[in-house]
């Protein structure tokens, strides 16, 4: 199998031969998706992945909303495909969803005005450009595998100005939406430290190469990843996320969760720290590649110290003034006064925008009035960001010193890891 770093405009160019040429003009609504019949004035969604979240999570959550209405369900696995196709039919009393195997060909379908891509990582951001290519909205999940290629995405959605949403929620949760309001309003004084904890996730041990079931179909699994032996267990979302060319570990997974709150609160959500340092332990003898526990430190601009440590989820704000946090996702609000919670702020000086409806409602209501939905593509790229330069700070040993306006740091070996080669040879399997 042949890797070539080859630019994302050739891979795009290839990956979509067949696929109506959608040019780089803005995406424009006709009057299909809100006219006054029914179903005329439904969003159509195609779902990509209905593996553990793109079934449990997003696809269930859509099929609640009246204005959308899911027309097509595909993944690499025929047996979530039935599964998903299923649950869909049963929702709608019809037997009018398809059941597509390869997301290329869901992407031609002219009938299908969104991607919601539930995939591995890896897959996250060729997926999406390939979706917006093809003139889909994109509803995409988190985070992004790397930082070149989170650039990318950001740039592609502003320059077509196209509807892009991240399927993140943080933001629409109390418990956070209300710490971060708390800490930018000044009800701990002025932010000195922010201190998150992330879950320690388990060693898994070496498996040996066996038949790729034939349920799957492997090679569209593995996509632009390097190629590597399947594995018993290797398409289990607790597995892959520990393996490097799949994901980022704990770190770019929870960490996209709570990393976000601690950004917000530091208004720093559009821009990000300037110097990281720490370490992390990769087990050794073990399917993990990425550190199962490390300890990062982030400095910002503003003096803000960011702590994130592998232990558990938790998050804890220091001012000036006092402290607030949680432990355990969702956990109660404490604080050294609990009283700051109860404090209301008037719309026009608070320093914080209004709680938004969960990552779903939120994006069908941006795709009917055009706004920009909770999380963009460029605040899934600034995340996503302050995950990756951790993890090279800590692949390198060495402390780093980061330029968020120009997104460099100022080490040479660290720049070349904020991309990887992409494997291209994945784009001749043949569609089933």
């Amino acid at each position: 199998m042949k890797t070539s770093p080859a630019s994302r405009r050739a891979f795009l160019k290839s990956g979509l031969a067949g696929i109506l040429a959608a040019g780089t003009a803005p995406q424009v609504f006709t009057g299909r998706l809100f006219g006054a019949g029914a179903p005329s004035n439904r969003v159509t969604l195609g779902c990509i992945g209905v593996g553990s979240h793109g079934f449990g999570v997003n696809l269930k959550s859509f099929l609640q909303e009246d204005d959308c209405r899911v027309v097509a369900v595909c993944d690499v696995y025929g047996s979530r495909r039935a599964r998903a196709r299923k649950a869909v039919d049963e929702q709608y009393k019809s037997t009018g969803c398809a059941e597509i195997a390869d997301f290329r060909t869901l992407l031609e379908r002219r009938d299908i005005d969104v991607a919601v891509i539930s995939t591995p990582d890896h897959w996250h951001v060729p997926m999406a450009l390939m979706a917006l290519e093809a003139g889909k909205m994109v509803f995409c999940e988190k985070p992004t595998l790397t930082i070149a290629e989170g650039r990318e995405l950001a740039n592609v959605v502003a320059k077509r100005k196209a509807v892009f949403a991240t399927g993140l929620e943080d933001r629409s949760v109390i418990q956070y939406h209300k710490l971060a309001e708390v800490v930018r309003n000044g009800g701990i004084g002025k932010l000195q430290r922010i201190k998150v904890g992330l879950p320690v996730k388990p060693v898994y041990p070496v498996e040996p190469p066996v038949p790729v079931p034939a349920d799957l179909n492997y090679e569209l699994w593995l996509g632009p990843a390097p190629h590597r032996p399947y594995t018993a267990n290797l398409t289990d979302p607790q597995v892959w996320r520990q393996i490097r060319d799949f994901s980022g570990g704990s770190l770019t997974d929870w960490g996209a969760h709570l990393v976000d709150t601690a950004q917000v609160a530091n208004f720093a959500e559009e821009s990000g720290p300037v110097a990281v340092s720490g370490k992390g332990v990769v087990p050794p003898n073990s399917l993990n590649t990425v550190p199962q526990t490390y300890d990062l430190t982030y400095t910002y601009a503003n003096g803000v110290v960011l702590e994130v440590t592998a232990a558990e989820p938790s998050i804890r704000f220091e001012g000036t003034g006092g402290w607030v946090g949680n432990k355990g996702w969702l956990g109660r609000l404490e604080g050294s006064d609990v009283n700051v919670f109860r404090q209301t702020y008037e719309a026009k000086t608070n320093k914080l925008w209004p709680r938004r409806p969960r990552e779903h409602r939120d994006f069908l209501d941006c795709v009917k009035n055009g706004q920009p939905p909770m999380y963009t593509a460029e605040g899934l790229h600034r995340l996503s960001t302050v995950l990756h330069i951790g993890a090279i700070a800590m692949e390198l040993g060495r402390p780093l010193k980061w330029d968020p306006k120009t997104e460099q740091f100022d080490d040479a070996a660290a720049n070349a890891l904020r991309q990887r080669p992409a494997r291209t040879d994945w784009m001749r399997v043949a569609r089933t």
